[in-house]
């Protein structure tokens, strides 16, 4: 289904989240009070996420546009949809997942870049010796 590219920056309202799953990768973006648009690059993805919540709302395609496919829910969607993601976890590893998945693999090499870029970020690598166990934070 091809729908019209909301190209209006008034609609934009400044909410944006990126989610990395092994169900796909996703840009949700809020266009209204109750309307998101849940952003994929690859059309498999927003497939594999319906099955996973059991919804049948269509994709649409904007083949201008930098996510090409998108579904658009709703907040009470989005929280359910949300849910279903975080009830599907069952890995240890993300990356060793991703590197399981047939349809997911083709990301490996994205995400094994994002993992270095935020890394660097990481202020005061391991230590040391340290012990291999979390601590308290003041």
């Amino acid at each position: 289904m091809v729908g019209p590219l909301v190209s209006d920056p008034a609609c934009y309202t400044g909410a944006i989240m990126w989610l990395a799953t092994q169900h796909g990768f996703y840009s949700i973006v809020q266009k209204a009070p109750d309307q998101f648009h849940v952003r994929a690059r690859v059309r498999r993805d927003l497939d594999n996420l319906l099955r996973l919540v059991g919804s049948s709302v269509p994709v649409y395609e904007w083949p201008a546009a930098d996510y090409r496919y998108r579904i658009i829910i709703g907040r009470r969607q989005l929280i359910d949809m949300m849910a279903a993601l975080a009830l599907s976890l069952d890995y240890p590893n993300f990356k060793e997942k991703i590197a399981s998945l047939p349809d997911q693999r083709p990301k490996l090499e994205a995400f094994h870049e994002v993992w270095e870029i935020m890394a660097g970020l990481q202020q005061n690598g391991p230590a040391p010796g340290a012990p291999d166990r979390p601590r308290p934070v003041a």
